[in-house]
């Protein structure tokens, strides 16, 4: 394999997958801890302050080993503070989101990402729309699948699922075909989840905008966190007025914010904007869906929480969405490789052409004289 080719395709696509593996456990890990009793605003408050402390070394060093750095200017940390701002809201409704319903629903909704990604890409004029390709019509018609899928995983739950000692079965109650008024809290925490993937694809978006001037991923998710951090504490004091809420126990509670803030926060945080920069937000968008298997699973097994057919039938149908729009990007990147491949032919041969052309001319001018 080429290596420019294994750079560019493989090692991000690994990347990408082992980190949308990695936040689903860590969305396991924080369920557990609020189950204990931990607050999802004071979890989201340290969380940033660790990756702040964290990146402050790391930053500093990075920036002194570049021969050349972008200057920081007001307009870049004034950019990169909206960012923060945005990021930080994303998270506390996301987690707010897991607290109200699961990690399962959490990753079942954000195979919506690369839908809104594409639709916000295609408004900012990001992604070009030619309606009469077979690219443009699949990430159309991907995203109108996802949203629909969406609406599934939502408001219909059906039978669940129990596993037995060899094969799970279907536990068949009629309460549980259609949403109740005891679950309004997982209605709650679907639209709770789906303002915050709204908001991580416009955290996507605007990552691309900062990077264009200032190529710099350490120091803009260094100042990002700071940002992010100052406005998870402010709300989270204002949020929990209770000092004890603020204790942190020697248990799970400390385990997934200290993780939280290393793996999430920090180096997540640094893969998506390598991402942005390399292959732009909607292929990083087009992982999330991968994360609902593993959260199925560990939900299952660690947290008790039971699968519905419901979720089941709205996970494919997001995925089948996923897919499409990730067929159309694959397609139309292939065709650009192609396009940019002719045109650096065409412009190597046209000196040879003008060089060609002059020597004619002047045995013309020769001749004649």
């Amino acid at each position: 394999m080429d290596r420019r080719l294994w750079h560019r395709d493989l090692v991000p696509f690994v990347v990408l997958v082992a980190n949308e593996c990695s936040n689903t456990g860590l969305f396991t890990l924080f369920k557990a801890a609020t189950i204990k009793g931990m607050s999802d605003h004071v979890f989201v408050a340290y969380a940033y302050v660790v990756a702040t402390i964290l990146l402050l070394p790391i930053s500093f060093f990075y920036r002194r080993s570049r021969v050349v750095n972008p200057p920081l200017s007001f307009s870049i940390l004034y950019k990169i503070a909206i960012l923060g701002v945005i990021g930080c809201s994303s998270q506390i409704l996301g987690y707010a989101g897991i607290k109200y319903s699961s990690p399962t629903l959490s990753s079942a909704i954000s195979n919506l990402v690369p839908a809104f990604t594409f639709i916000l890409a295609v408004i900012c004029r990001m992604e070009k729309i030619v309606m009469q390709t077979r690219t443009t019509q699949a990430k159309i018609l991907g995203s109108i699948i996802s949203v629909l899928g969406a609406f599934v995983v939502t408001f219909y739950k059906g039978p669940s699922i129990i596993f037995g000692d060899a094969f799970p079965s279907f536990q068949l109650q009629q309460s549980n075909l259609i949403l109740d008024p005891m679950d309004i809290n997982w209605i709650i925490g679907a639209f709770l989840l789906t303002a915050c993937n709204i908001l991580l694809t416009l955290w996507l978006i605007v990552q691309v905008e900062i990077l264009k001037e200032f190529p710099d991923e350490i120091t803009m998710v260094f100042f990002y966190n700071f940002y992010a951090a100052i406005v998870a504490v402010i709300v989270g004091l204002l949020a929990e007025r209770n000092s004890s809420a603020w204790k942190i126990r020697l248990d799970i509670s400390l385990i997934s914010i200290v993780c939280t803030g290393i793996f999430n926060k920090f180096l997540s945080s640094t893969i998506y904007a390598w991402g942005v920069k390399l292959k732009g937000p909607v292929y990083v968008a087009m992982f999330k869906p991968l994360s609902i298997i593993i959260a199925v699973i560990m939900g299952v097994m660690f947290l008790g929480d039971i699968l519905h057919i419901g979720s089941i039938i709205g996970a494919t149908i997001i995925s089948i969405g996923f897919y499409t729009v990730m067929w159309g990007k694959g397609k139309e990147e292939k065709e650009e490789d192609v396009n940019s491949l002719q045109e650096s032919l065409s412009t190597e041969n046209v000196p040879l052409l003008q060089s060609y052309e002059n020597v004619n001319s002047k045995k013309k001018i020769d001749g004649n004289v």
